[in-house]
């Protein structure tokens, strides 16, 4: 087609390009540091969300199994293991005990690790133990073997804390420390 003299030439110019870059960018640098400061409270939630998850498929799958399912924490790797009692349905730390599944709270990213950051007092009674030393167990019923609670505190580079356990009755709680309190 022949562009005659006077029709319409379609497109952008160099100064509406210019325009919408320039904007962009701006917004760009509003953004991150709003994003910066928002991603390691959100990959510590992950952490805390899964953890608790976790606490619940091991319940669970105590009860369908009719047998004990432990979360086993190690303070070495910063990490937790989800394991079933294996053939004979009792949890022994070992013996044909079957690892369902490792989770390891530095692949979270934002220095998510079992620690508890800002938070002064424990959930519950007794003291603040970040990494519980023994495991949490469940039985056949849903309720775990100890007969105390058992709670892990996790926190991130922000000093956000939250905690994630059981109480001896099966139940499992999730907290946030908001300053003074566990909510």
């Amino acid at each position: 087609m022949k562009r005659t003299q006077g029709s319409p030439v379609s497109g952008f110019t160099m100064i509406e390009v210019l325009v919408v870059i320039i904007i962009l960018a701006i917004l760009s640098s509003l953004a991150i540091p709003g994003f910066s400061s928002w991603l390691p409270n959100y990959r510590l939630k992950g952490a805390v969300r899964d953890l608790y998850s976790n606490l619940q498929l091991a319940k669970s799958g105590a009860i369908k199994e009719r047998g004990e399912w432990a979360i086993v924490f190690d303070a070495g790797t910063n990490s937790y293991q989800i394991v079933s009692g294996g053939a004979d349905r009792v949890y022994s730390n070992g013996g044909d005990d079957v690892e369902y599944k490792t989770v390891t709270l530095p692949d979270y990213g934002s220095e998510v690790s079992f620690g508890a950051g800002s938070a002064t007092a424990p959930v519950g009674e007794g003291s603040i133990t970040p990494i519980p030393s023994k495991p949490i167990i469940f039985n056949s019923r849903g309720i775990t073997t100890d007969e105390e609670q058992i709670f892990a505190y996790i926190t991130n580079s922000r000093n956000t804390s939250y905690a994630v356990g059981a109480w001896a009755s099966g139940s499992v709680i999730l907290r946030k420390w908001n300053g003074s309190d566990w909510q």
